[in-house]
C-alpha cells in the first residue's frame, strides 16, 4: 500500500538545498550532496550539500568577523531583530511544519505544536537580552570599588538532534543571538531543511550575515565535522543535544582549548503512578509522554512504575486508549502517531522488545511493524512484566515502546527509579502532599514533574544531572549566562574630599 504524500509550501523560497554561509547559499567544496528521505515514505525528496571538515574553517572565519561588529549591537535591537525573528516565523508556520513533517515522521498537528512551543523561547530571550545585569560591589579594602561587566562569548557551535529541530535550534540560537553571540549550526543529516528555512527568516529579520551560518552534512562525515567544529580556536562555545555516548566525545573534544559546552542528554526517565493517584490524569499524561512523537524524545516516559494496588487497572485503560491511535504519514490528518525517524529506530525497537520477552515480560499491546505502509512505522506497543534484567531498564528507548514495572512501596519506587546512570526527568502521580515533597526531594533528576507530564517551558531551566549532562537551556538568567563572559574590574579610589 502506498502512503506517498506531496510536498509542497506554501512559500517555495524557504526550501534551500544548500549550506548558508556569510548571508549566502553555498555548496560544499566536493561538490557533494546526500539525500533528505521522507521517513513516512521511504522517499527521496530534497538533497543538502556533504560539508567536510575542510569546510569548517570558512564558515567559522564567518562567524568570526560578524562577531566583531554584532557583539557591539545594542541589546533592544538584538532583541528588536528576535521579536521579528518570532514574528516571521509565525507568518511561515505551516510550512516550517510540513518541512518537519517530511523530515521526522510526526503528525502535522506535533510539527505545528513544535512550532508553538519553539516560538516561546524565541519571545523569551528577546525579553533577557536587555536583562543581562552585572554588580558592583565594595570589598574588604575599602577603599576599592569592584565590578563585574557581563560580555558575549564570541563564537558558538550548536550541534542540533532530529527529534525536535526547531524547537532544539531556537532554543540555542535565540539564547546566543541575545547574548550578542554568532552560531554556526550542525543540523541533524535528517532535519537541515528546517533549520536552513529558520536561518532564512534570520535574514529576512535583519540579523546580519554571518551571525547565524548553517553547515549541513551526511551522516558519515558528521563525526569529522563535529569534531572540527569543536576544535577550531575561534570558537569559545559548544552546545550539543543527543546521546550520552556522543555527549561524552564531545566534551572530549572540546577540553581542547576548553570551550565552555552545554550538554543536554539521554534520559532513562521514570513515571511512577502510585496507588492514590488520579489514574485519569496520570493516563492523559502518560499517552502524551509516550506516544508523541513516537517516543523520540529524551524525556519520555522510558519507564513507567505502577504500584501494585492500581496495577492492573492502570494497565487495562492504557491499552485501551493506545489502541486508540491511529499510526500513518504525518501529513495524513488522521493520523496520530507518525513514522520513526530512521530505520536505525525500528532496529532498536525489535532487539527491546525480544529481549523484554525473552526475560519474561506479555506483550499486551503491538509489538510489530505496520507492514501495510512503506516507512519506518511501528505499532505502539506495551509491554507488562517488565524487570530489572530487561534491556529496556537500562537503555534509552526512543521509541514507541513502554514498559510496565510493579512495585509496592514508596521506597522500593524510589530506589527502581533512580537505579540509572541518568538524571534528566522524573515524573509521577499522588495525591499525598507530603509524598509529593519526599519524591521531589529524593528523585534523582534535573526536571521533576509532579503530576504532570509536561516540564519544558521557556520560562524554565532545562537540563539534567548524572550521565544526563550539565548546563541550562531557557530559564531566566541561567541559560543565557551560558553565552556570556564575566568580567572583572577594580578600582581604587581617593577617599580624600577635593574640597
Amino acid at each position: 500500500m502506498s502512503n506517498t504524500m506531496p510536498f509542497t509550501l506554501e512559500d517555495p523560497t524557504l526550501l534551500h538545498e544548500a549550506g548558508l554561509r556569510d548571508g549566502l547559499y553555498v555548496q560544499a567544496q566536493n561538490g557533494h550532496q546526500f539525500p533528505i528521505e521522507d521517513p513516512g515514505s521511504g522517499q527521496t525528496f530534497a538533497s543538502c550539500p556533504t560539508n567536510e571538515p575542510i569546510d569548517v574553517p570558512e564558515y567559522i572565519s564567518s562567524s568570526q568577523t560578524a562577531f566583531l561588529k554584532y557583539r557591539l549591537t545594542n541589546p533592544r535591537e538584538r532583541a528588536t531583530l528576535l521579536l521579528e525573528w518570532h514574528r516571521l516565523i509565525s507568518h511561515a508556520k505551516r510550512d516550517i511544519a510540513t518541512l518537519v513533517v517530511y523530515e521526522t515522521g510526526k503528525p502535522m498537528a506535533e510539527a505545528i505544536g513544535e512550532v508553538d512551543y519553539a516560538l516561546g523561547f524565541a519571545w523569551w530571550f528577546a525579553g533577557e537580552a536587555e536583562r543581562v545585569r552585572g554588580s558592583i560591589a565594595q570589598p574588604s579594602i575599602s577603599n576599592r570599588r569592584t565590578f563585574v561587566v557581563k560580555q558575549p562569548i564570541g563564537v558558538s557551535v550548536a550541534l542540533v538532534p532530529w527529534n525536535f529541530p526547531i524547537a532544539m535550534t531556537i532554543r540555542k540560537a535565540a539564547a546566543a543571538l541575545a547574548a550578542g553571540c554568532t552560531m554556526v549550526i550542525k543540523p541533524s543529516p535528517e532535519t537541515p531543511l528546517s533549520v536552513l528555512a529558520l536561518a532564512d527568516l534570520a535574514l529576512r529579520a535583519g540579523f546580519p550575515p554571518g551571525v547565524l551560518n548553517i553547515i549541513p552534512t551526511d551522516n558519515a562525515n558528521t563525526p569529522a565535522v563535529s569534531e572540527a567544529l569543536c576544535k577550531h580556536p575561534l570558537v569559545r562555545k559548544v552546545t550539543f543535544t543527543g546521546s550520552t555516548a556522543v555527549g561524552e566525545l564531545i566534551a572530549r573534544h572540546c577540553s581542547a582549548g576548553l570551550k565552555k559546552l552545554t550538554l543536554e542528554l539521554g534520559g532513562n526517565c521514570p513515571f511512577l503512578v502510585f496507588d492514590d493517584a488520579d489514574l485519569d490524569q496520570a493516563l492523559a499524561a502518560v499517552m502524551v509522554l509516550k506516544w508523541r512523537t513516537a517516543g523520540q524524545a529524551c524525556t519520555h516516559a522510558n519507564r513507567v512504575y505502577v504500584q501494585a494496588g492500581v496495577y492492573d487497572t492502570f494497565c487495562r485503560m492504557l491499552v485501551e486508549a493506545t489502541r486508540g491511535i491511529r499510526v500513518g504519514h504525518g501529513a495524513d490528518p488522521d493520523a496520530t502517531m507518525g513514522a520513526l525517524t530512521t530505520t536505525r529506530g525500528i532496529e532498536k525497537m525489535e532487539r527491546h522488545i525480544a529481549d523484554a520477552v525473552a526475560k519474561g515480560g506479555e506483550v499486551v499491546c503491538g509489538g510489530r511493524r505496520v507492514e501495510h505502509l512503506k516507512g519506518n512505522f511501528f505499532q505502539p506497543t506495551i509491554i507488562s512484566g517488565m524487570t530489572t534484567e530487561m534491556l529496556t531498564t537500562r537503555e534509552e528507548i526512543f521509541g514507541p515502546l513502554l514498559g510496565l514495572y510493579r512495585f509496592e512501596t514508596e521506597a522500593e519506587a524510589v530506589q527502581m527509579a533512580n537505579d540509572t546512570n541518568m538524571g534528566l526527568a522524573s515524573y509521577f502521580f499522588t495525591n499525598d502532599v507530603s509524598r509529593t515533597w519526599r519524591l521531589l526531594e529524593s528523585l534523582e533528576a534535573g526536571m521533576i514533574g509532579m503530576n504532570t507530564g509536561n516540564s519544558s517551558a521557556a520560562e524554565s531551566p532545562f537540563g539534567g544531572i548524572k550521565a544526563s549532562g550539565y548546563g541550562k537551556e531557557a530559564g531566566k538568567d541561567v541559560a543565557i549566562e551560558e553565552y556570556l563572559v564575566s568580567k572583572t574590574g577594580t578600582l581604587t579610589v581617593d577617599e580624600r574630599a577635593k574640597l
